[in-house]
């Protein structure tokens, strides 16, 4: 090393980086490239699992920290319904001559959690592209570790929605981070599946939550919500201490150019060493690609170009799942009460729900590699739009007051709540890993997270005032409200949403490049590393 190598830090850093750029200089071969995406799309679903299943391992083992979101989310809206809840945080009602909490308190318990994973969401857009996957996991696991404390023994409630607000903000990391890194480690033949499985850990936690509530509902003293707090101890210290040893996602050293560790990382997680150049040296083409497009790393860069356009997709279908109805159904005890259901059956009922969300979920693994991801969106949405309808009518009917109309409206629910998670639910999670490109995927899924979080307070601001007893009292009318908003993104989907499936990120590149409608994407053929690369020269 030269004298003015050793007294300049950063020449030495750029000496190191040129190395590995030469060493890895067949990474551009157009020939490895071409063999890599053959390999993607002639793999099996089987064949996937076999050679990957460290990657499936740690895809499902980071996928887990979505439960604690999920379990929160149904526990803390559930506890509305708890006697023992409304009387400790709540005021006596003559109306309904029982305790209720407030619906503006009830906005504020369910809106701060979802402040917090907005500022979540958007602080893993810049943490992640700068630290990686794997260190802003760790610290996340910690803060919520901390923070849970502050639920546990909140004496008020001003107490409680500070801890709710501070829990939301490792939520949002995990959320965001999940479905990122799973579409990052796995081949294309698993990508889907791990993609989708963040929903089935999202409906894991909300079934968790539904049996838990459902065994302290008859509780009369503060240990019947205390315990249900204290549950949600038992996931981030293990989950720390397992993923201290997850592998970083090779996409993330390579947008670093770190070739060398991207290629150790790709055998750790089951690439054959054989294999592991022309895998990497598709990497490094769509990375490059990228780049002749005028990709950049930044939230900005989110909203020019051709990336605009893939930042509507994202966001949009994260943004239909709140005003779809699932913030009616995302409080189905506080519904099945309001209905005029018992409210020991009422709990019961939210934990089937849940059990048909997480039913749902795996179905829609299978539907998924069939049908593909437009199809299952776009109708999942318009059988939603006319449940939605039903329960309306049959609310504003004159057997509304009767046993069978709450019985009727109940189960309405509960087809909305499977078909739900068989469609919409589980497949947005595919969407947006597959639409972002490779170099924007943080940034991309994070708006779109975030999005989907103000969806999410907007529909949960109204949703209270639409259904309490001291509000608007609209009961299963409601769903009038939610059915339209259902319609309105089902006529979006149709125009604007495209066919992703069985796409690898660089042909996914070049297509949204050359501009092909959404509803010809399913059906588009190109001759990807010719014209597509010349297009992409020609861009730049």
């Amino acid at each position: 090393m030269s004298t003015m190598e050793m007294l300049d830090p950063s020449r030495e850093k750029a000496s190191a980086v040129g190395v590995e750029l030469a060493t890895f200089n067949n990474a551009k071969d157009l020939e490895l490239v071409k063999q890599a995406a053959e390999d993607e799309h002639a793999q099996t679903f089987v064949q996937a699992i076999r050679q990957h299943p460290t990657a499936v391992l740690w895809s499902l083992l980071l996928s887990t920290s979505i439960i604690m979101e999920g379990y929160d989310i149904v526990l803390i809206s559930s506890f509305f319904a708890q006697p023992a809840f409304s009387e400790r945080y709540g005021s006596f009602d003559p109306g309904s001559d029982s305790y209720q909490i407030s619906a503006s308190w009830q906005n504020g318990l369910i809106n701060a959690a979802t402040v917090g994973t907005i500022i979540g969401a958007f602080l893993n857009g810049y943490l992640t592209p700068s630290y990686g996957y794997r260190k802003i996991l760790l610290f996340a696991l910690v803060l919520i570790t901390g923070f849970i404390a502050l639920p546990f023994s909140a004496p008020n409630l001003p107490v409680l929605l500070v801890g709710q607000f501070l829990c939301g903000i490792p939520w949002g990391i995990f959320a965001t981070m999940a479905p990122a890194y799973a579409s990052e480690v796995c081949p294309l033949a698993l990508r889907g599946y791990l993609t989708v499985y963040v929903n089935l850990c999202w409906a894991i936690g909300q079934l968790i939550s539904a049996g838990v509530q459902a065994g302290f509902a008859g509780g009369t003293g503060m240990w019947s919500y205390r315990i249900p707090f204290a549950i949600q101890w038992v996931w981030p210290v293990p989950l720390f201490f397992i993923l201290w040893f997850a592998p970083e996602s090779p996409w993330y050293l390579v947008r670093r150019e770190e070739y060398q560790k991207a290629e150790q990382n790709l055998i750790r997680l089951g690439c054959a060493p054989s294999k592991s150049k022309q895998t990497l040296a598709m990497m490094v083409h769509t990375n490059e690609l990228e780049k002749e497009m005028n990709t950049g790393t930044s939230y900005l860069d989110c909203f020019h170009g051709v990336d605009r356009y893939r930042t509507e997709i994202a966001c949009m279908a994260f943004a239909a799942q709140p005003f779809c109805g699932s913030a009616l159904a995302s409080t189905p005890t506080y519904f099945f009460v309001q209905a005029g259901l018992p409210v020991s059956i009422s709990f019961r009922l939210a934990v089937g729900s849940l059990g048909l969300a997480a039913v749902g979920t795996i179905i829609a693994w299978f539907m998924m590699s069939r049908l593909g991801r437009r199809t299952l969106y776009l109708w999942g949405l318009g059988i939603l739009t006319a449940l939605l309808l039903v329960v309306g009518i049959i609310s504003a009917s004159t057997i509304h007051d009767s046993v069978a109309g709450n019985y009727a409206q109940a189960s309405l629910l509960l087809v909305w709540e499977f078909v739900y998670y068989m469609t919409v639910g589980p497949i947005c999670y595919a969407i947006i890993t597959e639409v972002s490109s490779t170099r924007l995927r943080n940034e991309s899924i994070s708006l779109s997270r975030i999005c989907y979080y103000v969806a999410q307070i907007a529909s949960n601001a109204a949703e209270p005032y639409l259904i309490n007893p001291t509000a608007a009292n609209l009961q299963g009318k409601t769903a009038f409200v939610w059915g339209a908003f259902a319609f309105i993104f089902f006529v979006w989907t149709f125009f604007r949403l495209p066919e992703t499936k069985d796409r690898t990120y660089e042909e996914l590149d070049i297509m949204f490049l050359q501009g092909v409608k959404a509803r010809d994407l399913d059906s588009y053929r190109s001759d990807i590393h010719g014209v597509g690369n010349r297009r992409a020269a020609s861009y730049a």
